[in-house]
């Protein structure tokens, strides 16, 4: 049921700094076209006391841990006790949640992470929105555009969604855990607490509290 994988039903808002990006829409993908423009007008807010402006558009939490070797272009926004490591990619119009890792060589654009969010190996979260303590394992990536080039179309079984996107990475539910080397499709969409096991090629929807091993393969959490 889409209804499963509404706003309310995937995201806790209050581990976000972004909360009021969300607000009056439904569905988390709704999101995507206005990340960069809601950067900049929060970014303009943020204590001077706790947040450093940095070059054009980027704001970073005193409290953040960011590599020398890490770059990053506007707009974007680090949040408080980040850690952004050796080579990270951030490419703009990003938001990096409290106490959220991203690790070497992991690119990050257009994307929202909530708080404790872990993104620490070799990935890549592109127009994506992870929910509070979803963790990416090593070389999982969120692939934003289909191989035809065609708009994205959110299926849940026989339930479809026009997103009116090219651009469409992943959405994660709070505590999604991705295994390594999956590739999560344009389009996919996995709900709260939900496990998906390693080297999984995952499109469509993911109910909440499952185990995704296959496909055909989708175990409820006892």
């Amino acid at each position: 049921m889409m209804k499963d994988f509404t706003i309310s039903n995937m995201l806790d808002l209050g581990e976000t700094i972004a909360a009021e990006l969300f607000e009056g829409k439904t569905y988390p993908w709704e999101v995507l076209p206005e990340i960069g423009d809601f950067i900049i007008k929060l970014g303009k807010t943020l204590d001077p006391a706790e947040y450093e402006e940095k070059g054009e558009n980027i704001w970073i939490a005193k409290s953040a841990a960011v590599a020398p070797t890490a770059s990053i272009t506007g707009p974007a926004i680090i949040g408080k006790d980040a850690e952004v490591r050796h080579c990270a990619f951030i490419r703009g119009k990003a938001i990096v949640g409290e106490g959220a890792v991203v690790g070497n060589s992991t690119e990050l654009k257009n994307a929202v992470l909530f708080n404790k969010v872990q993104v620490p190996h070799y990935n890549y979260v592109g127009d994506a929105v992870l929910g509070y303590k979803s963790h990416m394992g090593a070389g999982s990536i969120c692939s934003n555009v289909k191989s035809d080039k065609k708009l994205v179309v959110v299926k849940d079984g026989d339930e479809k969604i026009e997103t009116g996107l090219k651009k469409f990475g992943a959405m994660l539910g709070d505590h999604v855990e991705v295994g390594c080397g999956s590739v999560l499709n344009p389009g996919t969409v996995i709900g709260r607490n939900s496990n998906i096991y390693p080297l999984s090629p995952v499109r469509g929807c993911v109910p909440a509290d499952s185990i995704y091993k296959n496909a055909k393969e989708i175990i409820k959490k006892k």
